[in-house]
This record gives structure tokens, sequence and C-alpha cells, in this order.
């Protein structure tokens, strides 16, 4: 994934987690306050506030960083968290569409969250992990 200055940051303890949790209470809306001023966010990203807050509430640790559109098999491979050899193998079967640079594949950053969502759909459907991973190594 093409991170710019990536930050990741821990989960919350469990009684900080189940207060923001019982703030949120089912609400999809939030108030941004910088420097004491009210700003209003636009629905994306609102949603990402929002979806952010809520993954701590569960406790979880969290990445935020900002990603190009184009990604390397690398990069996306990272992303998906899989091996750059099995992305590069879904890619020559046509399952995820690539472009080409020259010889270089370059991977859209929706098709890569398209698959992931789809790859969560699947999971959620079947209740046995639908992403696999040849346990390759990433060889350019």
């Amino acid at each position: 994934m093409a991170l710019i200055a990536p930050r990741v940051t821990a989960g919350l303890p469990a009684n900080d987690a189940q207060k923001l949790q019982y703030a949120l209470g089912g609400s999809h809306d939030v108030t941004v306050f910088v420097d004491g001023t009210v700003h209003r966010l636009p629905p994306q990203a609102r949603d990402a506030v929002v979806d952010l807050l809520s993954r701590f509430s569960r406790g979880e640790a969290v990445t935020v960083s900002s990603v190009e559109d184009m990604l390397t098999t690398s990069q996306a491979a990272q992303l998906a968290g899989i091996s750059h050899t099995y992305l590069r193998n879904m890619t020559d079967r046509g399952e995820i569409p690539v472009e080409y640079r020259g010889t270089h594949r370059r991977i859209r950053l929706a098709d890569i969250m398209a698959w992931l969502e789809t790859q969560k759909k699947n999971n959620t459907a079947d209740g046995a992990p639908a992403r696999q991973d040849d346990g390759g190594t990433d060889a350019s």
C-alpha cells in the first residue's frame, strides 16, 4: 500500500472503549472541533471518522494512512493482506483488473477495495475465511 506517513494507534483500554461505544450509541454523527471552532464534515469524512471511532470503541488497533489511486502489486498485496505472488496470480487469471505501465503492473485502489469488500461479504456469508494466501514471497 502506498502509505504516506502511516500512523498505528493501539486499541483503547477496555474502560475507555466501553465509554466510547456508549457515546456512539448507534449514532453515525459526530461534531468536530478544531481550535474551538465547530466544523461540519462532508459525508465521506464523517463516515471515516465514525468508522475510526467505532473501531476504537471495539478495542481495535487502528492504522491511518493515505494511499495513492494506482498501486503497485506489492502495495496492493500489502493492503489486501496477501502475498505479492498470490496477487500477481489473481491478476493473471483476471480476478483483479490490472493496468500495465510499460512492463509494470498497476492496480487501482478501488479495484482492490472492491475485491476486499467481496471477500468480506463471502466471509460473512460462508462463516469461513474467503481470502487465501499462497504464502509465497515477494519476487520482482
